[in-house]
């Protein structure tokens, strides 16, 4: 049975992943700009989904290349990926005072890299079903938190003692 790679030019299907990839990645960053206000937005998101892609893109390509001349781990690659994110991700972590900063934004750019890799290995359903997960988790969430962080002030006040909560 046919496959669609025996009619479409295989370059023009890594461009395709690299645009899916880029795409997915600078729609959960623009949330993250517009809506959360945060400074890693469209273009960080956008070029951390776009890069995991085409070192997934880059690693399929050289392992398909050296079939049976040198034992390469597919999943190596990705892995590296992780760490890479996470030294990325412990950058935008900031303390001021007493509260934490940026642990969303890092979560999210671990999370595109995530959808970049997926996207790389084809796996391109499951990458815009994670990316609507993501956004619904930044946006719905953020207005479930900012009800719930309303109420428990809107107690504490009440309260004889106003004593803050510790959660």
């Amino acid at each position: 049975m046919p496959h669609v790679t025996d009619f479409i030019d295989t370059n023009t299907i890594m461009f395709l992943k690299l645009l899916l990839a880029m795409l997915l990645g600078g729609v959960i960053g623009t949330e993250r700009a517009v809506l959360a206000r945060q400074s890693a937005g469209t273009r960080t998101f956008g070029l951390v989904a776009l890069g995991a892609c085409l070192f997934v893109i880059t690693n399929n390509y050289v392992n398909s290349a050296f079939i049976g001349v040198a034992n390469i781990l597919p999943l190596a690659m990705p892995a590296a990926i992780v760490t890479g994110i996470g030294f990325l991700g412990g950058g935008l972590i900031i303390f001021r005072a007493d509260a934490l900063h940026g642990v969303t934004t890092a979560a999210g750019l671990w999370m595109v890299a995530a959808i970049g890799v997926a996207v790389g290995f084809g796996m391109y359903a499951v990458s815009i079903f994670s990316t609507i997960l993501s956004l619904v988790l930044f946006t719905g969430m953020w207005y479930i938190e900012n009800r719930f962080k309303h109420w428990f002030d809107a107690r504490t006040i009440d309260s004889p003692d106003h004593i803050h909560p510790t959660i």
